[in-house]
């Protein structure tokens, strides 16, 4: 299954105005390269933090992206779960900046994969807020308490690191359920030894998923072009 929900048609069901809406810039599946096994990717809308180097400039507007119900989000995720997923990926843009939305989103994420006899399935958050922003907000924590696991930290782009999963070297991930360290705990000082980049096509976008180390987008941008493929535009330079 590959999944976009850059089908604006599909993703704005009729639903009740209360239902909870996560500012969404894109859905994909399967990932593979941000969490172990294959992998429902949700990236989120608007981020503040404006990272240098970042490779998702287009997530940073919070004007951007669609409107997506939580309830679609967690049809999309029993898709996933019914075709062998192993887990789902919250990205962004910053998910931090929706909390309710994103709350509502882990708290439908865990009552599929109960339902579905899937509790082996984990729920992996990336946010750009540092542990001790997250320490110092009770909410920010009671939300990232719902993940298995979080990858914390700004990214910074003279911090390189091979470590898997993460873009700077200053990132952490920390396993918060038992789920997660079982998952995730042999991950944590893993490096991985090639690129861990993961390339999809919907319509006429390319998507580059993953955690590139310097220079690698324009090795991969020049490996393209000469093959015949070229970007009018991409979302890591202004």
């Amino acid at each position: 299954m590959a999944v976009n929900d850059g089908d604006r048609a599909a993703a704005r069901a009729v639903r009740h105005p209360a239902e909870p809406v996560l500012r969404v810039s894109q859905v994909l599946g399967p990932v593979t390269a941000l969490g172990p096994g294959r992998r429902l990717g949700v990236w989120v809308q608007g981020c503040p933090l404006a990272c240098a180097g970042c490779m998702s400039r287009h997530t940073w507007d919070p004007r951007g992206g669609h409107d997506v119900a939580v309830a679609r989000l967690a049809a999309l995720w029993r898709r996933g779960l019914a075709e062998g997923y192993d887990g789902l990926t919250v990205s962004g843009g910053e998910p931090l900046e929706q909390q309710a939305a994103l709350a509502a989103l882990l708290d439908a994420a865990d009552r599929v994969r109960v339902a579905e006899g899937r509790a082996d399935a984990d729920l992996l958050v990336y946010t750009g807020w540092e542990e001790a922003e997250i320490a110092a907000s009770p909410e920010a924590t009671a939300v990232l308490d719902r993940a298995d696991a979080v990858v914390t930290g700004r990214y910074r782009a003279g911090e390189p690191t091979a470590l898997v999963w993460r873009g700077s070297a200053n990132q952490r991930l920390t396993p918060r359920t038992s789920l997660g360290t079982r998952r995730y705990g042999p991950h944590l000082h893993r490096t991985a030894d090639r690129p861990e980049l993961q390339i999809q096509v919907t319509g006429r976008a390319v998507h580059i998923i993953g955690v590139p180390r310097p220079g690698e987008l324009s090795a991969l941008e020049r490996d393209l072009s000469a093959r015949g493929v070229t970007f009018r535009e991409n979302t890591w330079r202004p």
